[in-house]
């Protein structure tokens, strides 16, 4: 299981920023020449590869209308036909799911799913026109990225222990050098994302090398509920990450507050540009309505999220060797209007992320995880197996008397 990590770079000096900047924005032209000619039923759909359009690209010239060196936009072709390739499958576990609602003769279910799997749905009309129906025409929008090959890139640590990055330019032999907030190395391609100006560096490791892959799982057989004030509830009644809630309800609050100031501000600047100011609803969108900070702030606030989470999972696999949760990847219909408030902060429930640590940590850990049908579990008393009368987050239970949070 391959598992990805991002380096950060240290205080970067402009010259060098604009130089990345520039080559980005090269390939962001590469990857947008990509989409335009291949995402589609003549490219990716047809069985067409990357080395093929490398090779086509060769031949015709259209290599050097890009002005960047030869591996990063043969890296670049990849990635994106890698991306188109992604999007054609997404939309074939659309088209597989009309297919079985179509028809039920296992002889016709097995031709269309053999000519969706072979890329021959074309010849097939209700196959082009369900492909046609999910299957929507790409653009690229990334002008941020730089793809690096595994053999392409050096890093080395400088008399002051500092890790260097080196990675190829513009020009030919001249490296560009990136000073890097870790003093781990990076392996295998990188990618490398410009962000508020600095860079990130996400590559890829296995997770058999993390050490908290090696640590062993418990024998218990646990079942969990996903929540909002904590980020699990264990069957025996035990709470895990219990300061989710705290975090994202202050966010939430914090986000309405601060979206409010903004949204007056932006309203002055409006009413400013109408009369003829323009100089005043400038300096207020320069200085005041920025998104630098914000952006800094909701990525500390994501990463302290997934800490909570990610550190609850993992006391939960301390002691279960199977860990039985809840489904609840379809979406639920309210039986009653909640409050403003309410929806507002339910809004940034993370029950995605929570999914996503009981999966990653299960297979790391070498637990089983066991998804369940969530109907009814939390109207269940988890002692006797009666229902219960629920109120806010409190179970009682009549037969047994049990009074408490369901688990």
């Amino acid at each position: 299981m391959k598992v990805t990590r991002i380096a950060y770079s240290a205080r970067l000096n402009p010259g060098k920023y604009a130089a990345l900047v520039e080559q980005a924005c090269r390939l962001g032209r590469v990857r947008s020449e990509v989409w335009q000619r291949y995402g589609s039923v003549a490219g990716v759909g047809s069985g067409l590869r990357d080395r093929q359009v490398r090779d086509r690209w060769l031949a015709d010239g259209t290599h050097a209308l890009f002005g960047v060196l030869a591996n990063a936009w043969k890296e670049t072709v990849r990635d994106a036909m890698a991306d188109i390739a992604a999007n054609l499958e997404a939309a074939k576990v659309e088209v597989r799911r009309a297919i079985s609602r179509r028809t039920s003769d296992a002889a016709e279910r097995k031709r269309m799913f053999g000519a969706l799997k072979a890329d021959q749905w074309a010849g097939d009309p209700f196959l082009a026109r369900q492909m046609r129906k999910h299957w929507k025409r790409g653009h690229n929008r990334t002008h941020d990225q730089i793809v690096v090959r595994a053999d392409n890139y050096n890093t080395i640590v400088d008399g002051r222990g500092r890790l260097w990055l080196a990675i190829p330019g513009l020009e030919p032999r001249r490296m560009v050098r990136i000073p890097l907030s870790t003093t781990v190395a990076p392996t295998g391609t990188l990618r490398l994302i410009l962000r508020g100006g600095r860079v990130e560096v996400h590559y890829q490791i296995d997770s058999a090398q993390m050490r908290s892959s090696q640590r062993p799982c418990g024998d218990q057989r646990v079942g969990v509920d996903k929540g909002y004030t904590e980020a699990l509830t264990d069957s025996d009644g035990q709470p895990h990450g219990e300061q989710l809630g705290v975090l994202l309800t202050s966010e939430s609050d914090r986000l309405k507050e601060r979206n409010r100031r903004r949204a007056k501000l932006r309203s002055i600047a409006n009413t400013a540009a109408l009369r003829g100011d323009h100089g005043k609803a400038q300096r207020i969108k320069t200085n005041n309505l920025g998104t630098v900070k914000r952006d800094r702030q909701a990525a500390r606030h994501r990463a302290r999220v997934r800490t909570e989470i990610f550190t609850a999972v993992h006391e939960v696999v301390d002691k279960a060797s199977t860990v039985i949760a809840e489904d609840l990847t379809k979406r639920f219909t309210a039986r009653k209007k909640l409050p403003k408030n309410i929806n507002r902060r339910l809004a940034a429930w993370t029950k995605g992320v929570t999914a996503e640590a009981l999966k990653s940590v299960s297979e790391r850990r070498g637990s089983a995880l066991v998804p369940v049908n969530a109907a009814y579990t939390s109207q269940t008393c988890h002692h006797c197996g009666d229902f219960g009368r629920r109120s806010g987050d409190r179970l009682h239970c009549t037969p047994c008397g049990w009074c408490g949070r369901p688990t």
